[in-house]
C-alpha cells in the first residue's frame, strides 16, 4: 500500500511538472514569433518580459520553500496552478506589448511557486530523507517536458492558433493539474515542534553558500547552452544539420542519466553523483575541441545532456543529504535564488561572447563547470568527513 501511494505520488507531481514546464518556460520558444506578430511587438521585448518573469520566479523561491515547509506545499501548487492558467488566459487576450508584459509576471510568479523546486521541497516535507528516489522519479516524468510541450503547442498553433492553444494549456492547468495538485498529495501532518522548526532562520554558512555557487555555475551553462546551442556547435565547425541532429539527442541523454541515478549511481552519495555530473560537460569539450564539430557534435550532446540531466536531481538530493528535511524548502529556494536569477540572463550574455570569441564561449562553460565541479568536491560526504577526523 504504501509503495502504491508513493508511485501514485510520483505519478501527480510527474505529470503536474511536465504540465508546468511545458506550458510556462518552453512556451516561447514555439509561440514567440506568433505573439510578437499579433500583438504588434518584436521578439526581443517578449523574449525580455520572459526574462523578467524568470528573475521574478527567483526571487519567489525562499518564501514558497517557506510556506512548504510550513505543511502547505498541496495549496503551493494549486495556487501556481491557477496562476499558470490566468497568465496564459492573460496571454491569449493579448494585444499590445503591455499586456503580454503582465502575463509573463503572472506566469513568472506561478513559477517562482510550481516548478521543480517546489516539487522537491513538497516531496522532502512528504518522505524526509528518503525523498531521492522520488525526486529522480518526477524528473524521469517532466524530464519529457519540451518532447512533449513544443509538438503539442506547434500542433495547437498550427490548428486552433496560438490564443487558443494557451487557452488550452490554461484548461489542462485548472481543471486537470490543479485538482491532482491539491486533493491526491498526501498532507503530512506537523507537530507543533516541526511547525516551530519551519520557522527557524537559515544560515548562509560555507556549504549553502558552496552550494549555490556550483548550481548558479552549472545553470549559467544550462541556460546558455540551451539557447544557442546549435550556433555553438556551428561555431565549432558542426554543419547546420549536424548541430540540430546534435541537439536532439541531449533530452534523451538527459532521461538516460536519470535512469542510471535511479539504477546503478543510487548506491552512492548524491554529492558523488552531482561531481561527476559536472565533469561531463568539460569532458564534452575536450571531445568536442580535439576531434572538431563535425566529428564529434553528437558525443558533446550526449556527454552534456548526461550532465545536465543528474544535476537537475542533485540540485534536490545533494541539499537534503547535506542538511536533512529540516527548512528544506526554505534552503532550496535560497540556494536556487542566483542560479535561476542568472540563468535568466544567459541568454544575452551568451549571445554577446558568441558573437565576440565564437568557438572560444567553450573554454568559458568548460571553466564554469569545473568551478562547479570544484565547489561539490569541498563539500564533503558524511564518509568523506569522517575520513577528515581520522
Amino acid at each position: 500500500m504504501a509503495d502504491a501511494r508513493r508511485l501514485l505520488t510520483i505519478t501527480v507531481l510527474g505529470s503536474t511538472q511536465t504540465l508546468a514546464w511545458a506550458s510556462s518556460y518552453y512556451l516561447p520558444a514555439i509561440l514567440a514569433d506568433d505573439m510578437a506578430r499579433d500583438t504588434g511587438t518584436s521578439t526581443v521585448w517578449l523574449y525580455a518580459s520572459f526574462s523578467v518573469s524568470l528573475i521574478i520566479s527567483a526571487l519567489l523561491g525562499p518564501r514558497a520553500g517557506r510556506l512548504i515547509d510550513r505543511g502547505s506545499g498541496n495549496a503551493v501548487l494549486a495556487v501556481s496552478n491557477i496562476l499558470f492558467a490566468g497568465g496564459l488566459i492573460l496571454l491569449a487576450i493579448a494585444q499590445s506589448l503591455l499586456a503580454l508584459q503582465l502575463a509573463w509576471i503572472v506566469l513568472g510568479i506561478g513559477m517562482g511557486i510550481g516548478l521543480y523546486d517546489a516539487a522537491f521541497a513538497v516531496l522532502g516535507r512528504i518522505y524526509g530523507t528518503g525523498a531521492r528516489g522520488a525526486i529522480t522519479g518526477i524528473t524521469l516524468f517532466a524530464g519529457f517536458a519540451s518532447t512533449i510541450g513544443w509538438p503539442l503547442t506547434a500542433w495547437g498553433a498550427s490548428t486552433i492558433g496560438w490564443r487558443d492553444t494557451c487557452l488550452a494549456w490554461a484548461a489542462l492547468h485548472f481543471f486537470v493539474a490543479l485538482p491532482l495538485n491539491y486533493w491526491c498529495l498526501p498532507r503530512p501532518t506537523l507537530a507543533a515542534a516541526d511547525r516551530r522548526a519551519a520557522d527557524k532562520p537559515v544560515p548562509l554558512d560555507r556549504p549553502m553558500i558552496l552550494l549555490g555557487f556550483a548550481f548558479a555555475a552549472a545553470w549559467v551553462v544550462t541556460a546558455g547552452m540551451a539557447a544557442h546551442f546549435p550556433r555553438i556547435m556551428e561555431a565549432a565547425g558542426a554543419s547546420t544539420t549536424q548541430a540540430i541532429a546534435a541537439g536532439a539527442l541531449i533530452g534523451p541523454a538527459q532521461v538516460a542519466a536519470r535512469l542510471l541515478e535511479a539504477g546503478p549511481l543510487a548506491r552512492f552519495h548524491p554529492l558523488i553523483t552531482a561531481r561527476l555530473a559536472a565533469l561531463t560537460h568539460p569532458i564534452g569539450v575536450a571531445v568536442l575541441l580535439i576531434a572538431g564539430g563535425s566529428m564529434a557534435s553528437s558525443a558533446f550532446a550526449v556527454l552534456h545532456g548526461s550532465g545536465n540531466g543528474i544535476l537537475t536531481i542533485a540540485r534536490g538530493t545533494v541539499p537534503l543529504a547535506i542538511f536533512g528535511p529540516e527548512n528544506y524548502g526554505y534552503r532550496l529556494g535560497l540556494i536556487g535564488l542566483p542560479s535561476r536569477f542568472l540563468s535568466a540572463l544567459a541568454p544575452f550574455a551568451f549571445a554577446v561572447l558568441l558573437d565576440n570569441i565564437g568557438e572560444s564561449i567553450l573554454f568559458v562553460t568548460a571553466g564554469l563547470s569545473l568551478a562547479a565541479c570544484a565547489a561539490f568536491c569541498v563539500l564533503q560526504t558524511p564518509k568523506d568527513a569522517r575520513a577528515h577526523a581520522d
